[in-house]
């Protein structure tokens, strides 16, 4: 399987070999009085992402650039021929920033005209497949139902102001002057009507979670520790 970098580095030296008329290998700049000219991979730039709208995911963008340089004194017509095809066909895009000492002391020869060729490439992202599905949809209508309660501090005194939060749901409200609160439209299961409602007190500086009876046709009381 070819691989994202290694594709774009050939459709690159298929490019060259018909832009320049001669067959251009992948190699480091090197002398060769018998040469023309050698491309090499020299690093892996980010490009701009988009946000996707569709189902899909974007593919992740990036740039290879790649280092075109001669291997012989006389290989800078060529080179030129290169830059005239790239400038024409407005691709590759050439970066004419390739005379860094420390480049050419880097691959151990000496300082030579070279052209920076900048490719870009993509690896797709698709989607993880959705697991099928083996057992026919099964709908179920869940009743709603109201929960009453009553909020007081160890000596029975009420707890107004205090946020009454039903946990894992959108539902809450605030006790009243006299510790009270109601919330209305609170799923009911009628395969489970023990379940408890799990309540977070959330006030005076403290937050406390209780366990509620929703069978309980009584007022709830709710004691919050001292």
């Amino acid at each position: 399987m070819t691989g994202a970098i290694e594709a774009a580095v050939a459709d690159l030296t298929a490019w060259l070999t018909g832009a320049a008329g001669e067959s251009v290998p992948v190699g480091p700049p090197r002398d060769d009085p018998d040469g023309g000219l050698t491309v090499w991979p020299l690093e892996l730039r980010p490009a701009r992402q988009t946000a996707g709208s569709g189902a899909a995911r974007e593919p992740y963008r990036f740039v290879v650039r790649l280092l075109l340089a001669g291997t012989r004194p006389d290989a800078l017509p060529t080179l030129d021929r290169v830059l005239a095809a790239a400038a024409t066909a407005g691709e590759p895009e050439v970066v004419l920033a390739a005379g860094d000492p420390e480049l050419w002391r880097a691959f151990g020869v000496a300082p030579r005209p070279a052209l920076l060729l900048d490719v870009p490439a993509q690896i797709a992202r698709p989607l993880p497949a959705a697991p099928p599905v083996r057992q026919p949809l099964r709908l179920r209508q869940l009743a709603m139902r109201a929960l009453d309660g009553q909020v007081v501090g160890p000596e029975r005194q009420p707890l107004a102001a205090m946020r009454v939060e039903v946990v894992g749901t959108p539902y809450a409200t605030e006790t009243d002057h006299a510790g009270r609160f109601r919330l209305v439209g609170l799923p009911h299961d009628p395969e489970d009507p023990d379940r408890p409602v799990r309540v977070r007190l959330v006030g005076r500086g403290r937050t406390l979670t209780a366990d509620l009876d929703p069978a309980d046709p009584d007022l709830v009381i709710v004691c919050a520790p001292d």
